[in-house]
């Protein structure tokens, strides 16, 4: 189904597509920073999405399994550009990370452990936790219009922060307190049909078809044709994709014992720098599937059989698994949405994930703050809720440097992200040689 016809157009494909791979290659810091950067560059700084459109979209993507920032960025590619529009912005949003983990994989496993590239990012880490705030308050200001949304916001942010409620739990709860609490009247015109129900059901089982296809087609050739660890890992993945709502910490505990204790595939300290890497690297944190796939691949290559080759082979397979079902999501689904918000109790619903939202960049805003500002935070159990308590004593002040560089130059002289992160990098290379 094609894009809606008043779609804003202000762009060439070939002008997004430069966009799109600038968010690609500057996507540090979990979906929080990147829903921020993608937010400063097509809401702010062009005017591809309303600030409307944005937030109904990522209200959308927020509910879909996956990715959300690399969902809402296959959306904004959609609205602008229909289907080629999408699979461009969705796949230059995860190309620039995949090929670094690739790359970053193959050095780990010639020449051990990288902890050159904590010292790397150091300054980009620091720069993004302000990225994040000056997104956290500019999206806040917009979507917190009212006491309830902001209460919603509010105890989204308890839910998650001190209680570890699953995060399906938290928008389910939005959702519905949305419908019953924060629905308004409808205006006629809203109820007025550009399509019939039936056309777009019919239109959306055929998108849904041709993409599921493309999705299991290739995946079942490899199980069939394959070596057999091959097609553990794309069913493994496959189903991984499906349930990873909430983003990849929903999923990182569940793939960690499937990965490590049940199939075998790598080591506790092998994923913990997995982990690592993907936390350091641009792109969707989800990638570090990609990294656990190549160490399968790797370490099962028979003897006479490059590890290599079976490393990247694995990680390819790994790729497609986790990244081909949000094409499936998106393309199927974003045509409902302006029909959704033309729905009162629909948009009241959406309403209420919106203000949620707020509570989880929130969360994940205070949870990177604080990771990237202390060495060690410890998790405390009081009472039936957890809270995350950092020790003062592992302050690290070159984080702390960097982020009061970073603030000046967003939030002071309004410097733009690329070169923040320039020069964020630079200071951090540089601290780290000084103190050795």
């Amino acid at each position: 189904m094609p894009p809606p016809a008043d779609t804003t157009r202000d762009a060439s494909l070939s002008e997004a597509a430069g966009v799109w791979g600038r968010i690609g290659v500057l996507s540090f810091g979990g979906p929080a920073a990147q829903i921020a950067l993608m937010h400063r560059m097509v809401v702010d700084e062009r005017p591809w999405l309303s600030e409307r459109q944005f937030l109904d979209a990522l209200s959308f993507c927020m509910v879909l399994p996956g990715p959300e920032a690399m969902q809402l960025a296959t959306y904004a590619g959609w609205r602008m550009h229909g289907v080629r529009g999408g699979l461009i912005a969705g796949g230059l949003f995860v190309l620039p990370g995949a090929v670094l983990i690739a790359f970053l994989a193959a050095l780990y496993v010639r020449f051990g452990e990288l902890a050159i590239t904590q010292a790397l990012f150091l300054g980009v880490k620091a720069a993004v936790l302000v990225i994040v705030v000056e997104a956290l308050t500019r999206v806040a200001r917009r979507a917190l219009v009212g006491a309830e949304p902001l209460a919603i916001a509010a105890l989204a942010f308890v839910a998650l922060f001190f209680f570890d409620i699953p995060y399906p739990a938290v928008v389910a709860a939005a959702a519905l307190w949305g419908a019953l609490r924060l629905r308004e009247a409808a205006p006629e015109q809203t109820r007025r049909r550009t399509t019939t129900v039936g056309r777009q059901v019919t239109a959306t089982l055929r998108t849904a078809a041709l993409w599921l296809t493309i999705w299991i087609v290739p995946l079942i050739a490899v199980g069939l044709l394959a070596p057999p660890i091959f097609g553990d890992i794309a069913r493994f993945f496959s189903v991984l994709a499906t349930v990873t709502f909430g983003g990849a910490y929903a999923v990182l505990a569940y793939m960690t014992q499937e990965a490590v204790a049940t199939q075998g595939w790598l080591s506790t300290g092998e994923m913990l720098d997995a982990l690592g890497l993907a936390e350091t690297t641009p792109g969707p944190l989800i990638l570090v599937t990609e990294f656990v796939g190549f160490l399968a691949g790797h370490n099962a290559a028979p003897e006479g059989r490059s590890p290599m080759l079976w490393g990247l082979s694995a990680a390819v397979v790994t790729l497609w698994a986790t990244f081909a079902p949000c094409f499936l999501w998106i393309f199927a689904g974003a045509p409902w949405i302006d029909s959704i918000t033309a729905r009162p109790v629909l948009r009241a619903a959406l309403a209420g994930i919106t203000a949620a939202v707020v509570g989880v960049i929130a969360n994940l805003s205070v949870w990177f703050g604080l990771h990237v500002l202390f060495e060690t935070v410890r998790t405390l159990e009081v009472r039936g809720f957890s809270i995350a308590v950092p020790d003062p004593t592992t302050f690290d002040w070159r984080s702390g440097v960097i982020a009061l560089v970073a603030a000046a130059l967003l939030l002071r002289w309004h410097r733009g992200v690329p070169l923040t992160l320039a020069i964020c990098s630079t200071c951090g290379l540089a601290l780290v040689a000084i103190g050795g």
